[in-house]
């Protein structure tokens, strides 16, 4: 039998246990921010076409950052039960490191509103690293999407939430 939603997390399956959108109507609204980060890695080679601007697609990082915002904003017809949110801000920026020869993507998605914004967040970084993927994959197929998560939020009644530091 499924649990109820009292004493579940998963607040997206009713009594019965079936898939439902969750009733936001009563939360208070209130400003909510979301920031998600996420890593491709990839050849040397691949990475110095996106420094030099040079791969045969053009500006990679700035399609890339267009993409991830148009894709915050487009996150409740991508994931079922999101619910359509109207964002007051979206910045995406990415940090090109030599070191480990990869692109850091992060997100940052806000709004006043009934429901957080996690998913925007998350859903923009997600976009935003597959599009360095597409537009570089004719040179490096083997390029690893990875270390893709939430690290902080705030807003709504649970507050202000923050990732612990990865491990070394």
């Amino acid at each position: 039998m499924p649990e109820t939603p009292a004493s579940s997390p998963l607040t997206h399956f009713d009594h019965a246990g079936q898939a439902h959108m969750v009733d936001v109507g009563d939360k208070a609204e209130t400003q909510r921010v979301a920031v998600a980060a996420g890593t491709i890695r990839m050849q040397p080679a691949t990475l110095a076409l996106i420094q030099s601007g040079s791969a045969k697609k053009g500006d990679v990082l700035g399609v890339a950052r267009i993409a991830a915002i148009m894709a915050s904003k487009r996150t409740a017809d991508l994931i079922p039960l999101c619910h359509p949110i109207a964002l007051t801000r979206v910045t995406v920026e990415f940090e090109i490191d030599p070191d480990h020869s990869s692109v850091h993507c992060t997100a940052r998605a806000e709004t006043r509103g009934r429901t957080g914004v996690e998913m925007e967040a998350l859903t923009a970084v997600q976009v935003g690293l597959l599009t360095v993927y597409d537009m570089c994959k004719a040179a490096d197929r083997g390029m690893l999407m990875t270390d893709i998560r939430l690290l902080e939020k705030a807003g709504g009644k649970s507050g202000h939430w923050q990732a612990e530091p990865p491990s070394p």
